[in-house]
């Protein structure tokens, strides 16, 4: 396939890069830096910033699915604004060139009991606004016409491991192991968004993955 990856060389962007040239894909990778973009065999860094529509809409043409690692940035006070504003950017992109998309998302709109984590006391502050920005770019998805996209959540923990290829999906709670933790690799997750790339088992809903 022809993926069009943008945030490719972030923590989960990077994981995906890898994943989907390992399989043998086609990757155009959309960033800021360039260089900072892995070298890998099919893989063209491409410099585009998502708020430039133009940029974006050419970046994207050529690709048969776009799979979306943006980040408004960490650390960054107008975080909530960044990432919503992207998210709707890239959304727009995507429905304007006829793309189907794959936007990962982070773990703060999953639920428990009906309520979601991002707005439990327990939820850390500093992520806070991000994961806001996340849950509400969610939404809007939800509320999209034309548009054919899936939603991917992390388990509560993610972090750097071993590829194992072995672990569960669910949808809006999240996956919890024999031990009752929430948790995945940073690989195996990269692996689940290349699987829906692939072949597209959640259109229009929200996914997790977990052990």
């Amino acid at each position: 396939m022809k993926i069009a990856l943008i945030g490719a060389s972030g923590f989960v962007g990077g994981a995906v890069l890898k994943e989907a040239a390992s399989r043998g894909h086609k990757v155009t990778a959309i960033v800021r830096k360039p260089e900072k973009v892995a070298k890998l065999d099919g893989v063209d860094a491409v410099k585009a910033d998502i708020t430039d529509a133009d940029a974006l809409n050419a970046a994207i043409a050529g690709s048969d699915v776009v799979v979306s690692a943006f980040n408004g940035g960490w650390g960054d006070p107008e975080i909530y604004d960044k990432h919503f504003a992207g998210s709707k950017a890239i959304a727009a992109a995507a429905t304007a060139a006829g793309k189907r998309i794959v936007v990962i998302g982070g773990a703060g709109s999953l639920e428990i009991g009906g309520k979601q984590l991002v707005d439990g006391p327990e939820f850390p502050a500093e992520y806070k606004d991000g994961a806001r920005a996340a849950r509400d770019a969610l939404a809007d998805l939800r509320g999209q016409a034309g548009l054919e996209w899936s939603f991917v959540s992390p388990a509560i923990h993610l972090a750097p491991g071993k590829r194992t290829g072995q672990f569960r999906l669910g949808g809006d709670q999240p996956v919890f192991d024999a031990d009752g933790k929430s948790h995945i690799s940073v690989e195996d997750l990269a692996v689940a968004i290349v699987d829906e790339a692939e072949a597209p088992q959640h259109t229009g809903r929200r996914f997790t993955a977990g052990y």
